[in-house]
């Protein structure tokens, strides 16, 4: 089936990354690794997992497990999940979810709680609200892409859902870097530990 590449999974890289060939001359200890030049950290030439695999040991301050503090349970996926097909009412997000009410209820909370979803209220008597996506909600779309295509491919034998973009093609997420345009994965990016002062720049 042909495919619709969205832009929606652009990723920004703030340094440039610069492949080495085995003719570069080795760094230390780092001979014969997978090394990449980092532009705008004076050229070094690093292995592209030592900057990270070589950080002071503990648990690393991560925006995943933020996240997941508030995404990373089945219920509150599923709930969103819903939301982006248009179901909005408590009752049938328990439904299609096969949620319990009571387990629904507090991952809505949690939810709103986070501003990733809002209250709208449809009926005063008796009070009924409806769960609509924020912004912030909004903007976990692709990620619900690209892990509905995860599903597809590895976890499930028969995908029921396919997206269609409005140019008529099967949409498929593909992140991309927003500077040059070339895909983002794992082999190409390098990832650079953030310290105070950096973040500030």
């Amino acid at each position: 089936m042909n495919e619709c590449r969205t832009g929606a999974g652009a990723v920004a890289v703030g340094a440039q990354v610069g492949r080495v060939t085995d003719q570069s001359p080795p760094v230390g200890d780092y001979a014969g690794q997978d090394r990449v030049a980092v532009v705008g950290s004076g050229g070094a030439v690093q292995p592209r997992t030592f900057v990270m695999a070589d950080q002071p040991f503990g648990v690393r301050p991560c925006s995943i497990a933020a996240a997941l503090e508030i995404l990373g349970e089945r219920w509150s996926l599923l709930a969103l999940r819903e939301m982006t097909y248009g179901v909005h009412r408590f009752a049938r997000i328990a439904g299609y979810t096969g949620a319990s009410r009571d387990i629904l209820a507090d991952r809505l909370r949690k939810l709103e709680g986070a501003g990733i979803i809002e209250r709208r209220q449809y009926s005063e008597h008796p009070p009924r609200y409806e769960y609509h996506l924020t912004q912030a909600g909004r903007e976990l779309f692709p990620v619900m892409l690209a892990l509905r295509e995860w599903g597809d491919r590895w976890a499930n034998a028969a995908p029921s859902v396919a997206f269609r973009h409005t140019c008529g093609r099967a949409a498929a997420t593909e992140p991309r870097c927003r500077h040059c345009d070339e895909p983002v994965t794992l082999e190409n990016l390098t990832p650079i530990p953030l310290t105070g002062e950096s973040n500030q720049t």
